[in-house]
């Protein structure tokens, strides 16, 4: 009989092309995962993946079986989620950034909402820092939203760099004071960022303090002012900036999950997983 664990180990392999950002989705260690692969291949006798001097590839048999994990695995997610329909019940109060709102997230959201009726789940969109002073509060009973070096414990999904972000066509010589966007206190890339220029004593002014992302990434794709911006969400008509151009480096943005020890655990951490599934794939890539 071929064991769950396994499959969901191979699988994840597959998925994100690397033994480290497999472990990181599972929340394994690397010899772990490898431990796993292992013991599949023996289950089944053949070899499901050939190694290569950078990387791996899926042999035959492995494409085979991968199929079959996925199914097998969907099936058993199908019969979870039946069987524990209904089984919550209540209010869950969910905070999330706004840069990590999106409407895959939001169908994910109504998802659960379907699998568990009883379930009223309210949602509230803001600054990290603010959605994690509502929750010490006991106003939101989940978090999602990034962090730069902090000391909250939670679930991290995925890390990735900040960075400067300009636009593409404006000058690469950078006025002084550095003209900055950022969003209000309490913000973990506006506290990132001046920390870093003040440490580099780099002089920066405030020229737009924002309320939204669309606010901020106009004031950058506009060149009228720098900001502190996730990798992934530069996209098209942005750059992001580098020591070579006079500017500190930025830390990682964090991306958690961060939960009330005061709200319904079990229920909490059902939709914390259904979260996180729904993200996994998203993650920037890291070196195998």
């Amino acid at each position: 009989m071929l064991d769950l664990l396994l499959l969901r180990s191979f699988v994840a392999v597959i998925d994100e092309g690397s033994f480290t950002r497999a472990a990181n989705r599972l929340h394994l260690t690397q010899p772990a995962i490898s431990g796993h692969l292992r013991r599949l291949e023996a289950q089944v006798g053949k070899p499901l993946l050939r190694r290569t001097t950078r990387a791996f590839e899926v042999t035959p048999d492995g494409e085979c079986l991968a199929a079959y994990a996925r199914a097998i695995l969907a099936l058993n997610r199908d019969a979870m989620t039946q069987l524990s329909r209904s089984s919550y019940q209540g209010n869950v109060r969910l905070g999330i950034a706004e840069d990590c709102v999106s409407p895959s997230l939001m169908r994910t959201l109504k998802s659960f909402v379907n699998d568990n009726p009883q379930v009223e789940l309210g949602v509230r969109v803001g600054i990290p820092g603010d959605m994690v002073v509502a929750m010490k509060r006991g106003d939101v009973d989940l978090v999602l939203g990034a962090q730069c070096g902090s000391q909250e414990p939670g679930r991290l999904l995925w890390h990735e760099p900040l960075v400067w972000a300009w636009a593409e066509r404006s000058p690469m010589r950078l006025p002084s004071p550095l003209p900055l966007a950022l969003f209000p206190e309490a913000c973990p890339y506006r506290e990132a960022a001046l920390t870093k220029l003040a440490l580099s004593g780099i002089p920066q002014r405030m020229a737009m303090l924002c309320t939204s992302g669309a606010s901020l990434r106009a004031a950058v794709e506009g060149g009228f002012a720098l900001a502190p911006m996730p990798a992934s969400q530069l996209g098209s008509g942005l750059i992001a900036l580098s020591e070579d151009h006079g500017l500190p480096p930025l830390p990682d943005a964090e991306f958690m999950l961060m939960a009330s020890p005061s709200g319904d655990q079990a229920m909490l951490s059902a939709l914390a997983d259904r979260i996180a599934e729904h993200l996994a794939p998203t993650r920037i890539a890291e070196p195998a």
